[in-house]
């Protein structure tokens, strides 16, 4: 055989094992590429035991809790006579120090008490019950997470709360509780000590800095093992962000009524590369489950296998 028929004859050989590893490539790929099911059984097996979970308010939308900003509800009315020159002004600091009244109007709305947890807060303390939560990462100010019991140091609500309270003026701190009746009257609290500055609930407004226990998030993503996002429009900075700041091998599960943070061209944070990626060929850890927060944690419960344990703890709100 001359040597450049044996050439050829090694090209081919060599081409044919070179698209045989492509396919055993594919197929490897494939197989590891997590699903809602797939999590499901990784959780029922115990494969996940550091469970970081971001959310927002599309959580919290199933306890009643208004939306200020949709012309069909009794609380837009409500505001509607403040004139505010656009919605999130509400939470702007500097117009918050001129005009404070709107804000406390929607106060007595969102204040704690008046809303029940949903199943999905339950399901946070479910995994924290079964020592697999590593912490909630939450953007809404509602504190349902701990009228669900979760224990506050597995919660870092990102813009703040109305658990707590303080004085803009000498900075006394308060509860919740002890302004509570002022609010609920339509009053405006005033600091009971320096008597000047307004107790406002410690919610982060536009303008302020964010609390403390955000930055947590630098030593507690990188240990994450699945990372659950459900009920965000993933858009508000810094927030938005923490997605990418998982280990490459963590699996991340999307739970949302649509798609969000996808990479496309000219989309997500292209400079990162680091939103989700569902339906790319490179994808290897992302999963999604669209449609409503509430049934799709009912069928994970279920999936898992921790029905009966789910049902208990929901009795006891």
């Amino acid at each position: 055989m001359s040597s450049k028929i044996q050439k050829n004859y090694r090209t081919k050989e060599e081409d044919e094992i070179q698209q045989l590893t492509k396919q055993i490539s594919k197929i490897s790929i494939k197989a590891q590429v997590p699903t809602f099911e797939s999590i499901a059984r990784g959780i029922s097996k115990g494969e996940y035991k550091k469970i970081i979970i971001m959310c927002g308010a599309g959580i919290s939308v199933a306890s009643g809790i208004p939306d200020f900003r949709s012309p069909k509800t009794g609380l837009y009315a409500n505001l509607e006579k403040y004139n505010l020159p656009y919605p999130e002004a509400i939470f702007d600091i500097s117009y918050f120090a001129e005009k404070p009244e709107p804000f406390f109007t929607l106060a007595r709305e969102l204040y704690p008490g008046n809303f029940e947890p949903t199943p999905v807060h339950h399901f946070f303390k479910l995994l924290e019950k079964k020592n697999v939560l590593k912490r909630v990462y939450t953007q809404n100010i509602d504190t349902l997470e701990r009228c669900a019991g979760v224990s506050e140091n597995k919660i870092v609500e990102a813009h703040g709360s109305f658990a707590t309270a303080s004085c803009q003026n000498c900075g006394e701190e308060y509860k919740a509780i002890d302004i509570k009746s002022t609010i609920m009257s339509g009053k405006i609290p005033y600091c009971k000590y320096c008597e000047k500055g307004i107790v406002k609930p410690d919610i982060t407004f536009f303008g302020e800095q964010l609390a403390q226990k955000f930055w947590w998030h630098e030593s507690d993503f990188p240990k994450a093992d699945l990372l659950i996002v459900m009920g965000t429009s993933l858009q508000v900075e810094p927030f938005c962000d923490l997605i990418k700041n998982v280990p490459q091998n963590c699996h991340r599960l999307l739970i949302n009524n649509v798609e969000v943070a996808v990479n496309r061209s000219s989309g997500y944070r292209k400079k990162t590369d680091m939103g989700f990626k569902f339906n790319e060929k490179s994808n290897y850890r992302d999963a999604k489950k669209i449609g409503d927060c509430q049934k799709s944690i009912k069928e994970l419960v279920e999936l898992i296998g921790w029905n009966k344990e789910f049902k208990k703890l929901m009795k006891k709100k």
